[in-house]
């Protein structure tokens, strides 16, 4: 799996992952994850080998639908028409992702784990071969307790927690490549130490 971060510096953005397999075949499916406000992803991806015969765009996936994550699909799906995935309904969206599904991106399988501290339609990516998280906006960086959480955010990190991460990509930080589980569980112990509320 190749996983290329599309940011545009000149606005408010999030980070868009360009996935691709490793050998670019065929079978192999070209997956932007998450956008960015504007169509600044369109400017990069002719600079980017994404296979011979193949779409540099065959799915979309968002891990939510807030604008910064968002803002430049309706280009994207004029310019390559792919296959828009989501956890909500809304314009441009071809396909509703469920809880527990299993998605080919690139050349690995991603499972879809929801997390709803964010919005209620935030969703993360994970590979078990690759021990890759892509997270969104969810707050797995949370270094001391205090404000309040609802309880299913609890459970969520704990499934998290439980997975063997060691890389995770993230809706608007640099990506974490050295002690993510770590991070996870300290996000947990502080989460826990806070005022939990009823979803």
């Amino acid at each position: 799996m190749k996983v290329m971060l599309l940011h545009n510096h000149e606005t408010y953005s999030c980070n868009a992952y360009l996935v691709r397999g490793d050998w670019n075949a065929i079978s192999d499916v070209n997956t932007l994850i998450d956008i960015g406000a504007d169509d600044y992803v369109l400017s990069r991806l002719p600079f980017i080998s994404t296979g011979v015969g193949k779409k540099p765009v065959e799915m979309v996936i968002l891990t939510h639908n807030h604008f910064d994550h968002a803002g430049g699909l309706r280009k994207v799906i004029e310019k390559y028409n792919p296959e828009v995935c989501a956890f909500s309904n809304s314009e441009g969206v071809t396909r509703l992702l469920g809880a527990g599904e299993y998605l080919k991106i690139g050349d690995r399988a991603f499972e879809v784990i929801p997390v709803t501290a964010h919005s209620n339609d935030s969703i993360c990516l994970y590979s078990s071969d690759d021990k890759t998280l892509f997270s969104g906006d969810t707050p797995l960086n949370i270094k001391s307790p205090g404000g309040s959480y609802p309880i299913s955010f609890v459970n969520s990190l704990e499934r998290l927690a439980s997975l063997d991460i060691e890389i995770i990509y993230s809706g608007h930080d640099d990506p974490v490549t050295l002690g993510a589980k770590a991070m996870i569980a300290n996000t947990l112990m502080n989460v826990k130490k806070s005022l939990l509320v009823a979803d």
